[in-house]
């Protein structure tokens, strides 16, 4: 909550009556106050999350990008591509679950969240899309693995029902990718941690990006370059999304509010992607065909998305801690609405 403090009187601590003072102009009753936090604490409270929640937004991202290459992949014929976008889509979101699972602090906290579903809540559907996109992926993926260990796996007559179910099941994986890439970002846009909430109408588009320059990226890492064009292509529109969605993002927030994505280790980290990802989107463009600059490129690409949605995260940490960061974009708001002759609303008369 924040706190009024009443700052010293005009004129020495006399009250004024109207009229006073120079004899003609109007002086003001309420003295002038200052706003702050009580004792300097935080207004907002910090999200108690971990770095395993940043590890579970950058993990999401690729097993969605993943998940909707193999699908294009399976569309298209490429055996390989959609083999590797496969597993790369299972190890990704078994690997994301686990990060969750460790902030929640036990497996049956994500199982309770399965209870019910709250159309209003980002992690109760976040929570039904990670379970959705896991089920489809790891049949399509099962399926894959069974081929590569040379149908050895112990399925006796369920193997023909794999089999046949891999296609539909590629598919409704791919029908909770661009979900699941995307609603961390919704879920962090709907806090009240200043950064994120700022950010929270363009958030999804930096996230989306980062999830197709990242699982692009993968791709080239693992698959030959004769199978990885749509990959290629997916990879450099992820690159050209991130670094524009990021600059709009950083011009509609308030500057107060965006000054965390700019500082300290957030701000670091921020730097790097975008360094990372303009220099592996450059190095896809002019020689993603040579094997050696397709692998050097995907791991700048990687890091670029890491990095991204770590800085993220520290930002809006770091911005919940500085009451500043919620105080002031608060006043800016107040004074736009008066400058605006809105005066007769809760927020303008503190009603």
């Amino acid at each position: 909550m924040s706190m009024v403090s009443e700052g010293p009187r005009r004129g020495g601590g006399k009250r004024r009556r109207r009229g006073g003072g120079d004899g003609g102009r109007e002086m003001p009753m309420v003295p002038d106050v200052q706003f702050s936090s009580y004792y300097g604490r935080p207004v907002v409270k910090p999200a108690p999350w971990k770095h395993e929640i940043a590890a579970y937004l950058f993990l999401g991202g690729v097993a969605g990008g993943s998940g909707l290459l193999a699908a294009g992949a399976q569309l298209t014929g490429r055996k390989v591509l959609r083999r590797n976008s496969r597993l790369a889509a299972l190890g990704a979101i078994v690997l994301s679950a686990a990060a969750l699972i460790s902030d929640l602090g036990r497996p049956e906290r994500f199982v309770n969240m399965l209870r019910t579903i709250k159309l209003t809540s980002p992690m109760s559907l976040g929570s039904w899309i990670l379970s959705g996109f896991g089920a489809g992926t790891s049949l399509a993926a099962a399926a894959e693995v069974d081929r590569l260990t040379g149908q050895r796996l112990p399925l006796g007559p369920l193997r023909g029902v794999l089999h046949a179910a891999e296609g539909p099941a590629g598919l409704e994986a791919a029908v909770f990718a661009a979900p699941l890439a995307v609603y961390t970002a919704v879920l962090l846009g709907d806090t009240a941690t200043p950064t994120w909430h700022g950010a929270h109408r363009d958030l999804p588009f930096v996230f989306v990006s980062s999830a197709s320059l990242a699982s692009g990226g993968l791709a080239m890492l693992t698959t030959p370059v004769c199978e990885a064009g749509p990959a290629r292509r997916l990879a450099v529109l992820g690159v050209l999304g991130d670094v524009i969605a990021t600059r709009a993002m950083e011009h509609r927030m308030d500057p107060i509010a965006a000054e965390p994505l700019h500082e300290g280790r957030a701000g670091a980290m921020l730097r790097w992607s975008e360094r990372l990802a303009i220099a592996g989107g450059i190095a896809t463009l002019l020689g993603g065909r040579d094997r050696v600059v397709a692998a050097l490129s995907g791991l700048a690409l990687l890091g670029a998305s890491a990095l991204t949605r770590f800085g993220v995260f520290e930002a809006g940490i770091a911005s919940a801690k500085d009451p500043r960061y919620t105080i002031e974009p608060q006043k800016r708001r107040l004074a736009e609405r008066q400058a605006a002759g809105i005066t007769g609303d809760s927020i303008t008369t503190a009603k």
